[in-house]
């Protein structure tokens, strides 16, 4: 083959590169979707909901400590005794030495605490504790879990728009390859100036084959997080882009420290640890207990007549020395309350350190908006006239092809600041607890 038709041969190749199928496509699902499918389904969501069941129930059988336990027995004997045959002195009758007796026995129990120095009301207290700091850990794991699948999302997004980024990428370097081939023919151009034009264009599909991986890959993650067995799309919305008014940042560093839902967790989980403290320091108490019992009891010896019985009493139990069991307890519950408040404070400090960061980036990715918009557009026009001066033998490849990948990387910076915004301000409404 002619060394001239290299250029053609080439071009053929990256058409034919070009031109691979994509794949089927994923079905889509809303951003508002995501989180809903993802919060049912992880594993962490799921945990922290069987927490809250627990504390209830836990809350509950605290409760109950405070009523009188009842219970019913009944059970049926046989009994056999062996001995030699004696007379009854008082009747004469005489006796056999083996004999048999079955015996019925029905018996209410019931059971009640009077005093238990304290416990019982400081278990209760600890319980609710508990049930509120399972509650708050629970809606932290789900501002958690929706920060995770927005973000997800947004990766889904930010690879399909940066596909198409790549998409027009490659098409702006089939036309340029087109023209400089055409120029090559035409007698109006050189071999080299088509083999850069062939390289950029390679270039140009590699970076759409990879971008189609990357797509692949975020659709991929997004499925598994929304309990999908294959790959998920994202459906767009451009309210997601929309632009916030300057913030006040004084407020929000207030409700972040009120409202956050990692504070809440963590100052909801030092109450209970000092609930617990209560409740190991109630050990030094005596308790009070009352028992009463009521019974039936009959057999075949009396033709099953059936005898009452009754029983109450009332005990006190004080231990004086448990071999320093109790203070064991204490120290182990006031250790762990100090380590939850020194948690809910650092908590406190993170969420302020966090929101300074995002609102930061939220700022700085508003301001790279504008710039980003306005380079596209300058890409742009110069691309244009560089393709015009190429046209009319004013400018070289060289100076087209650099302006063709300073428009590329514009629109990849356009798209990269877009989704760094929406990111921060994710972040920022993940840490207030509701979305701005």
């Amino acid at each position: 083959m002619a060394v001239g038709n290299r250029p053609a041969l080439l071009l053929g190749i990256s058409l034919l590169l070009g031109s691979a199928p994509a794949g089927a496509q994923a079905p889509k699902i809303t951003l508002r979707e995501a989180i809903e499918r993802a919060n049912q389904v992880q594993p962490g969501v799921i945990s922290a909901e069987g927490s809250v069941r627990n504390a209830q129930a836990r809350q509950r059988t605290a409760s109950g400590a405070f009523l009188p336990s009842l219970n019913f027995n009944s059970g049926i004997g046989r009994s056999f005794s062996e001995g030699p045959q004696r007379v009854d002195p008082n009747t004469g009758q005489v006796i056999t030495g083996n004999s048999t007796n079955q015996s019925i026995t029905n018996s209410v129990s019931s059971n009640v605490d009077l005093f238990t120095g304290f416990r019982r009301g400081n278990e209760k207290k600890a319980a609710a504790a508990n049930r509120s700091a399972s509650e708050a850990s629970l809606a932290n794991v789900l501002n958690n879990q929706q920060l995770t699948t927005t973000n997800q999302f947004f990766d889904v997004l930010a690879a399909e728009q940066l596909l198409r980024v790549r998409e027009a990428s490659v098409r702006r370097a089939e036309e340029q390859l087109k023209v400089a081939v055409a120029k090559l023919h035409a007698g109006r151009g050189i071999r080299p100036d088509s083999l850069r034009s062939v390289v950029t264009l390679g270039t140009a599909q590699l970076q759409l084959v990879n971008q189609r991986s990357a797509l692949a890959t975020a659709e991929a993650n997004l499925g598994r997080l929304v309990g999908a067995d294959g790959p998920v799309g994202a459906v767009d919305d451009s309210t997601l882009y929309a632009l916030l008014p300057s913030l006040d940042t004084a407020a929000l560093r207030q409700e972040a420290v009120a409202q956050a839902p990692s504070v809440r967790s963590a100052e909801a989980s030092a109450a209970s640890a000092q609930a617990a403290v209560k409740v190991a320091k109630a050990a030094y108490f005596p308790t009070l207990n009352l028992s009463a019992n009521m019974s039936l009891n009959g057999s075949r010896a009396n033709d099953y007549d059936f005898l009452q019985g009754r029983q109450f009493n009332l005990g006190m139990s004080w231990p004086i020395f448990n071999r320093f069991q109790r203070e064991q307890s204490i120290v182990t519950s006031q250790t762990s309350a100090e380590n939850a408040l020194a948690t809910a404070a650092d908590s406190r400090r993170s969420v302020l350190a966090n929101l300074s960061a995002a609102i930061a980036s939220l700022e700085a990715a508003r301001l790279t908006i504008t710039i980003t918009q306005t380079s596209v557009l300058a890409a742009e026009e110069d691309l244009r006239v560089q393709q015009e001066r190429y046209r009319l033998g004013a400018a070289t490849i060289v100076d087209v092809l650099t302006s063709q990948e300073a428009l590329n990387q514009a629109e990849v910076d356009a798209v990269t600041a877009r989704f760094d915004y929406v990111r921060a301000r994710a972040s920022i409404s993940a840490l207030i607890g509701r979305t701005l």
